[in-house]
């Protein structure tokens, strides 16, 4: 098997991984986050996470290396991650009972032929009509949220503030896609099976 290289410092994306039973290696990858103008929230999610699986192709010249990302949409504005309280409270503030579009991008790059593979999954979220006082509940309980796009982190607490997830694979919205990823690896040699 073809050493893996997780580009990722999330938690959540080595957890998902890690579910596979193979080994790998998650490692911080190095790229600037910034969307570009006039850039649609799926493409940003893709040049991301093809972008941080490029960054790690040099250390790493015979690995498959695993990119992802993911962006948030609202209205055509892209939310990331918000980093602050202030502005996780804002974003929540701005999606309550409306729905949101994640985009979560994969990228499976064979380091030592030069292959890249790309998927962009899409989850739609619909979150719950909340209050303003639910929302700082849900931050104070949920300090993890300001890493997450959108700051609506399913997997915890943040599924009180979910009504309904519409999606092809529910790993995506955590932060990696994993049966596209299963396939992906596939054509790569890599059988999980």
């Amino acid at each position: 098997m073809p050493r893996l290289i997780l580009a990722s410092t999330s938690p959540y994306r080595r957890e998902i991984l890690a579910r596979l039973g193979v080994p790998f290696e998650a490692v911080a990858p190095v790229c600037d986050e910034t969307p570009l103008a006039g850039e649609s929230a799926a493409d940003t999610a893709n040049r991301l996470a093809v972008l941080k699986a490029q960054s790690l192709v040099s250390r790493f010249p015979d690995a498959l290396v695993i990119g992802s990302d993911q962006v948030a949409l609202l209205d055509g504005q892209q939310l990331g991650k918000p980093h602050t309280v202030e502005n996780a409270h804002a974003m929540l503030a701005a999606m309550r009972g409306r729905s949101v579009v994640f985009h979560t991008a994969l990228c499976v790059l064979n380091a030592a032929t030069g292959r890249q593979q790309t998927v962009v999954d899409t989850t739609t979220v619909t979150l719950r009509p909340y209050t303003d006082a639910q929302i700082s509940r849900y931050l104070a309980q949920e300090p993890d949220a300001l890493h997450c796009a959108g700051a609506a982190k399913s997997e915890g607490l943040g599924g009180a503030l979910i009504a309904r997830i519409d999606s092809i694979d529910p790993n995506a919205l955590i932060g990696l896609p994993l049966f596209a990823l299963i396939t992906l690896l596939a054509q790569e040699g890599v059988e999980i099976l």
